[in-house]
């Protein structure tokens, strides 16, 4: 009875707190429509005597995305929110000359800060947690490995070889048995297999067909609606939390230590086959010429190798590393598919753009174009790397489901934006950049639209959308890094799959995001798949 109490008081402390942390929100829209009218705020919200908003905020709370979009919307993509009995000071912007301001123009004075560091703390002193000096050395360091033609190459090889004995035979066992799958959930396994193997040179084989258990998936989900959290919130309300291991803080740490294992056990099982490759001459991790994943390239580097703090490095790097390529890549995938499978004139355009290099592919026999229940047909990364509309329907879907749908930056001195608004020393800046998809200042009157087009010039080539406008893969001097590495495994995937199955989602599922630093979806992508039907080429 004593522990069912203290949960009980836990669970409304929590409450409490997310009561209180956001209603300087919706405080703030208040107080912009109360200017224009006092009668009643444009949201609908009634402003409650001594409770003032909090009874809309405990029914809204499962939309914070969609609520800061229309807040965004109705204050001219920016608004500021300062509570500061709470020490609660942000400004809130998907305007694109802003963030152009923030993350190239004015670089240097808004950093990702100690604040970042603190939420991100599973991240370690990685390469997405630090700024200065030590992430200018880092971010150099991983362009050298990441850029070469060798780990190009690998990563082309590993893509094609997860597609192909991975992905394609687990949805062809699902599609012959007739079941529903949980796609998001087969795109994260198959990302954390690929990216591991990316990483550390190892398949831990998570799309298996019986599904095993993956308890460092679990805990990473665990970790990341942490972090979402810690965002809306005071910072000493959840260092607080942490400190007392309550609420949400006390399942975070305990999901840590899971995480923390997986990837201290990979790193310890590829130094233990380094070393025995190494006695037994066959030209382990000492051989430069041979690696080809990250973990070997770092464990390889003398720089590295040589350093004081050389395994904490490598252990950051990797944690970095590993969360980046599982996560953003299984969002995207599972977004683009679900916009895929409810737009079916985009499906057809897309089947027509790899019609001939399908033809080509010996698996089809007798003129068909789709091999029915025969060979799977899959595409390399040269085959696919050019094509014009795959690469704008992967981006349309990442303009309105960003893998990371909001950035978090601190102000070093005060700063006037080019919007007019002034930014105060110590301010953190939220960048919504699934607001900034969303609005009809930036995308045009049909933004909220599925539609590839809009990436195509009318002489048929790929429009330049400037990255502070198209802000999937960061913008100014942390641009992603893995970008061309992403967009090759999202191609060689959605080509495979899209040519030889077509995805159905569950009528009456529902399809919303999930309040997550990564935007997976709340009740994940309940879907049936089938074989696609032969049809004669003609």
């Amino acid at each position: 009875m004593a522990a069912i109490g203290n949960m009980n008081l836990f669970d409304l402390f929590f409450v409490l707190q997310l009561l209180l942390s956001g209603v300087c929100v919706l405080v703030i829209c208040y107080r912009y429509q109360r200017l224009k009218s006092m009668k009643k705020c444009s949201l609908g919200v009634v402003q409650w005597p001594i409770v003032g908003v909090l009874p809309a905020i405990v029914a809204n709370m499962h939309r914070l995305l969609d609520g800061v979009t229309f807040l965004l919307a109705t204050s001219q993509l920016n608004f500021q929110c300062r509570f500061w009995l709470a020490g609660f000071r942000f400004f809130v912007t998907c305007d694109p000359d802003n963030v152009r301001h923030i993350f190239t123009s004015n670089f240097d004075n808004y950093p990702k800060g100690d604040v970042f560091a603190d939420m991100f703390d599973v991240l370690g002193g990685g390469i997405f947690n630090t700024d200065g000096e030590r992430w200018r050395r880092q971010r150099n360091k991983a362009q050298m490995l990441m850029t070469t033609p060798r780990f190009r190459a690998f990563v082309a090889r590993s893509s094609l070889d997860k597609v192909e004995k991975g992905l394609l035979p687990f949805l062809a066992h699902v599609a012959d048995a007739r079941k529903t799958c949980d796609l998001q959930d087969v795109f994260t396994r198959w990302s954390l297999d690929a990216t591991c193997h990316l990483v550390f040179g190892v398949d831990p084989g998570c799309l298996d067909i019986g599904l095993p258990e993956v308890p460092f998936a679990r805990a990473m989900d665990d970790v990341l609606r942490t972090i979402f959290l810690r965002h809306t919130m005071p910072v000493s309300f959840w260092k607080t939390m942490r400190w007392l291991g309550i609420g949400h803080e006390k399942r975070n740490a305990a999901a840590r230590r899971t995480v923390e294992s997986f990837v201290a056990s990979a790193i310890a099982k590829h130094r233990a086959d380094d070393e025995s490759k190494s006695r037994q001459g066959g030209g382990g991790g000492g051989d430069k010429q041979s690696v080809a994943d990250l973990l070997s390239s770092f464990l390889c580097d003398d720089e590295i190798a040589g350093s004081a703090d050389a395994d904490v490095y490598i252990r950051d790097m990797a944690m970095n590393l590993l969360v980046a390529g599982r996560d953003t890549t299984s969002s995207a995938l599972s977004w683009f598919f679900y916009l895929l499978s409810t737009n079916p004139r985009v499906e057809q355009k897309l089947l027509q753009e790899l019609a001939p290099i399908a033809s080509r592919k010996p698996q089809l026999q007798q003129g068909r174009l789709f091999p029915g229940n025969g060979g799977m047909v899959t595409f390399d990364a040269s085959e696919v790397r050019n094509l014009l509309y795959l690469h704008a329907a992967l981006c349309e879907a990442m303009r309105l489901y960003p893998p990371v749908p909001l950035e978090h930056k601190a102000a070093v001195a005060d700063d006037v934006l080019p919007s007019g608004h002034e930014v105060m020393a110590g301010d953190k800046v939220l960048v919504f950049y699934y607001s900034m998809g969303r609005m009809k200042r930036v995308w045009g009157k049909d933004c909220r639209e599925f539609r590839p087009e809009r990436w195509i010039t009318e002489d048929g080539k790929l429009r330049y959308v400037p990255s502070n406008k198209f802000v999937a893969f960061n913008s100014g001097p942390r641009t992603c890094l893995g970008k061309e590495m992403a967009l090759v495994q999202m191609k060689v995937t959605a080509a495979a799959m899209a040519w030889n199955f077509a995805v159905e989602v569950v009528p009456g599922h529902v399809v919303e995001p999930r309040l997550s630093v990564i935007l997976h979806m709340k009740n994940g992508l309940l879907v049936r798949v089938k074989r696609r039907e032969p049809v004669m080429n003609t």
